[in-house]
């Protein structure tokens, strides 16, 4: 599968606008080795454009979890819910993180979000608590 070039021009205003933090599990790129993805929001498989109101910036986990996915199942309702979109919506709205630093899903968006991107994984929780003990990673 070819990949279309984003501009370094482009890479870089996802990159500010992000904070150099993924917009899905909100991890540091400061503190990671592998580059962080500026990933499309809806899937260029799904008709998304490369710009800015479509692109957002993802560690390599939650990228390469979320893939060309657009919905999952709901794990309580079974009904099928579309992921987390960074570009249209407030993450506070959809998601919290409590005193273990496990990411809990308030709505359904963030229930799918949390489960397809596996965002509680041993290494994800431990990273964040790292990172919050430096003072980088968020509050909710």
């Amino acid at each position: 599968m070819s990949r279309e070039h984003i501009p370094a021009s482009v890479q870089r205003r996802v990159r500010e606008r992000a904070q150099n933090r993924c917009e899905y599990c909100r991890i540091s790129q400061e503190s990671q080795e592998a580059t962080f993805h500026v990933d499309h929001v809806l899937p260029r498989r799904h008709g998304g454009p490369t710009t800015l109101d479509n692109l957002a910036l993802s560690c390599v986990s939650c990228s390469l979890r979320k893939g060309a996915r657009t919905s999952a199942l709901d794990p309580v309702t079974s009904a099928s819910v579309a992921l987390y979109d960074p570009r249209s919506s407030r993450w506070e709205d959809h998601f919290s993180v409590n005193v273990e630093f496990v990411i809990q899903g308030t709505t359904a968006t963030g229930r799918v979000t949390v489960e397809v991107l596996r965002m509680n994984r041993p290494l994800a929780v431990a990273i964040r608590r790292e990172e919050a003990l430096r003072g980088r990673y968020p509050s909710s």
